[in-house]
């Protein structure tokens, strides 16, 4: 069977999107297939379009029924996992959905929430992410805790702030991220019993108020280019410490993302889209 796809990118962190609306959605398996970089496409994620059928959950704006969304994104990571939310591949969805009907503001389902994102010109989107969860059950941790800073501790890494974005995340700040070794450390964090659902892991240095310096270890993805939920985590927690202001701009590997906590309490995430070729591929 031969599929079209798309391959995007947000700031580095790669997409293949399968508009899946006219047939089935895709396995777990021919997730497992795209993804894959050797035999398949490659990318950190594969994202089949849906119809929006069905309720928005309780992120972005929780929209009702199946009102009000212009389609549902589902997520699969490379071992063919489902991801709540992907703050880098909603923009990329968006940018397509602009190209396909001219819109600048739409509406994008996951299963953690509607996710509204607003065109701001040259493939530069702005998602509302949604407030961030902070209950150590919404996260969710094995036991309760402050999520401010959970009892995890490895080498020299200690307590990192958690919280939901959709996602579950754990923010550890350090010195020098040029220390850590994150590809060794990062599969044994994600790991931890402490996170019954796996966690994202994001390692952050703060350069200044409005500065941070980011790497992200991804539940089922490994280490990737840019991670946008983990950003929004990232600015979040450092927040929450007094490390940083309500805003800040998150540089990452493949690129920048301006962040925003908004006195709403909604997290707005700003960055770039780019669609890197398109083609075909028989998933046989």
């Amino acid at each position: 069977m031969r599929l079209e796809f798309r391959k995007m990118h947000g700031a580095g962190n790669d997409f293949v999107v399968v508009d899946t609306r006219a047939r089935a959605p895709l396995t777990p398996q021919e997730a497992r297939a795209l993804a894959d970089r050797r035999r398949g496409v490659g990318c950190d994620q594969v994202i089949g379009l849906e119809a929006p059928r069905g309720q928005g959950g309780q992120g972005g704006q929780g929209a009702q029924g199946g009102q009000g969304a212009d389609v549902f994104m589902r997520i699969r990571n490379p071992d063919g996992s489902e991801a709540g939310a992907c703050g880098n591949a909603t923009r990329c969805v968006a940018e397509l959905l602009r190209t396909a009907t001219g819109s600048t503001s739409v509406t994008i389902r996951t299963i953690s929430g509607d996710l509204p994102a607003t065109y701001r010109g040259d493939g530069i989107w702005s998602v509302d992410m949604g407030a961030p969860r902070l209950a150590w059950q919404d996260v969710p941790l094995a036991h309760a805790c402050d999520t401010l800073a959970i009892p995890l501790e490895i080498e020299d890494l200690r307590k990192p702030a958690s919280l939901s974005m959709g996602n579950p995340h754990a923010t550890f700040f350090v010195d020098d991220l040029a220390e850590v070794d994150i590809p060794r450390l990062g599969p044994i964090l994600e790991h931890a019993p402490i996170f019954p659902e796996r966690a994202n892991i994001g390692f952050a240095q703060v350069l200044a108020p409005d500065r941070i310096r980011l790497r992200v270890w991804e539940r089922g993805a490994g280490l990737t280019l840019a991670c946008g939920s983990g950003a929004c985590a990232a600015l979040v927690n450092a927040a929450r410490r007094g490390l940083t202001g309500r805003a800040a701009t998150l540089i990452l590997d493949g690129g920048e993302l301006r962040i925003e906590w908004r006195a709403d309490d909604h997290v707005i995430m700003t960055g770039p889209t780019a669609t890197a070729f398109t083609g075909t591929i028989d998933l046989a």
